[in-house]
């Protein structure tokens, strides 16, 4: 990949919204933020998440007042950018889950989502299972997991942002992880609609 340098002119015209420079510069940056993002997360949607979220935050300081003042540092500014992105991301995954620092690994409990609706044995558990769930929780998992539906369509749906979407998505997937390792011990939980 060839380096390139950037210069007064070439902001300028991120700051005129040029669509032709705008796309070089996405185009641009976008490889080399995967190259570094692939390597830190492994959660492909995580992956674009903090790549789009770099960008609008770049985009944003190009575009205010006193933003850039120095073209040829755009590269190192997008990358201080992303890093930025990337401890918060990382902060927020540590208060979802915190662990103590002495306990012992925990093993992992989740259930492979795909591996679940593979046969149909296991799709009328599934069934049975989402059945016996909070119907907003049923409703998501139904939109992400089966219906397969955009992320962004599914925040409009359900009226939240991207970040509350994933903390509604992890609370579902834990019922249904109860619900399933109940329906795996032969008990039946049934809780109020």
């Amino acid at each position: 990949m060839d380096l390139f340098s950037f210069d007064d002119l070439y902001l300028q015209r991120l700051r005129d919204r040029d669509h032709m420079t705008e796309r070089h510069f996405i185009a641009y940056f976008s490889k080399l933020l995967l190259i570094k993002l692939r390597s830190r997360l492994k959660s492909s949607p995580a992956v674009e998440d903090i790549r789009q979220e770099t960008f609008v935050r770049v985009f944003k300081a190009v575009r205010s007042e006193g933003g850039i003042r120095q073209p040829e540092r755009l590269g190192a500014f997008v990358n201080s950018i992303c890093n930025n992105i990337l401890q918060e991301h990382f902060r927020s995954s540590a208060r979802i889950t915190p662990l103590d620092e002495d306990a012992p690994e925990p093993p992992d409990p989740t259930i492979d989502m795909d591996q679940v609706l593979v046969t149909r044995q296991t799709s009328e558990q599934v069934r049975r299972i989402l059945a016996q769930m909070r119907e907003k929780d049923r409703q998501l998992l139904h939109a992400v997991f089966m219906e397969e539906k955009d992320k962004d369509e599914v925040c409009r749906q359900f009226g939240v942002n991207r970040t509350y979407l994933r903390v509604l998505l992890h609370r579902a997937k834990q019922s249904f992880r109860v619900y399933y390792e109940k329906s795996e011990s032969g008990g039946q939980w049934h809780l109020e609609h």
